[in-house]
């Protein structure tokens, strides 16, 4: 296996601290009952969120790079009512698992994932995944296409190219410090209003955290035509750190059937969208 970084993640132990509390305090604003595991795999120790029916289909949340599986509480309670649902931290981001963060190149993620599901004693399960998250979910079903019910894309990295100007516009503003990452925030976000818990999570990450540095691979013609299960991709017009229509063309064109949304006054963060996603889980549609 390929680590990318040997070193904390994270800027000091009181910066790690400072995410964890915070983690905590939006967890702990859940209001449907949830479990907290922690899995064993070969690349560290998993966190996992669970809850609804044990009996419920199975349904796993990753988040994007640079978050942790908080972003999902809200979800998590519409959700449970129709799945058993796992959110997942993904290794080498400002969760609870394993601090190392491992190649994107490699097969780490991948066999990670498996391990995840091994440990869950689950034999097929369907995803959604936001950007970084995304991409792990069609990185796990090109290898194991067997393993994946349906697959919800928000945001995906992996398809189309990412903007490269993004980077150069928001370095300025990120030496401005607080300000500066406000700034950035709402270019993300397209203005969009987002909850202040969420703003506030953002902020702390920011500040405490060493983000990814590795460019995330883009998945071949022949990888993303070997995909066979329903697949929904949600895309945000006004994205600043992706071309969301080169993404959904290119998917168009690979996968005829999936089904594609481009949202028009949405940016690279798009929340509240179980009203598109649950009918899809529920009919493939």
């Amino acid at each position: 296996m390929y680590i990318m970084n040997h070193k904390s993640l994270f800027k000091s132990q009181i910066g790690k601290d400072a995410i964890m509390d915070n983690y905590n305090q939006l967890l702990a604003k859940c209001s449907v009952p949830y479990e907290e595991l922690f899995l064993d795999t070969h690349y560290g120790k998993t966190y996992v969120i669970t809850s609804g029916e044990p009996s419920s289909p199975p349904l796993i949340l990753l988040h994007g790079s640079g978050s942790n599986s908080s972003m999902w509480i809200r979800d998590i309670e519409r959700y449970s009512k129709h799945y058993r649902v796992f959110a997942v931290d993904i290794p080498g981001d400002p969760g609870k698992s394993e601090e190392k963060q491992y190649s994107l190149s490699g097969q780490a993620y991948s066999e990670w994932m498996d391990d995840v599901l091994h440990a869950l004693q689950l034999d097929k399960v369907s995803f959604i995944g936001i950007s970084l998250g995304a991409w792990m979910a069609i990185n796990f079903a090109v290898k194991h296409p067997k393993k994946v019910e349906k697959i919800v894309l928000i945001s995906a990295s992996g398809i189309g190219p990412q903007k490269i100007s993004f980077l150069f516009k928001a370095m300025p503003f990120l030496l401005l410090g607080e300000k500066g990452r406000d700034k950035v925030s709402r270019i993300v976000y397209s203005n969009q209003t987002i909850p202040k818990e969420a703003a506030d999570n953002v902020k702390i990450i920011a500040r405490h955290f060493h983000f990814r540095t590795e460019s995330v691979p883009i998945f071949t013609d022949s990888e993303l035509s070997s995909l066979t299960m329903p697949i929904l991709l949600i895309a945000g017009e006004k994205d600043v750190m992706l071309d969301s229509r080169k993404t959904i063309d290119r998917l168009s064109r690979l996968l005829p059937d999936a089904n594609v949304k481009l949202l028009p006054d949405h940016g690279h963060v798009i929340i509240n969208q179980t009203k598109h996603i649950l009918p899809f889980l529920f009919n493939g549609y």
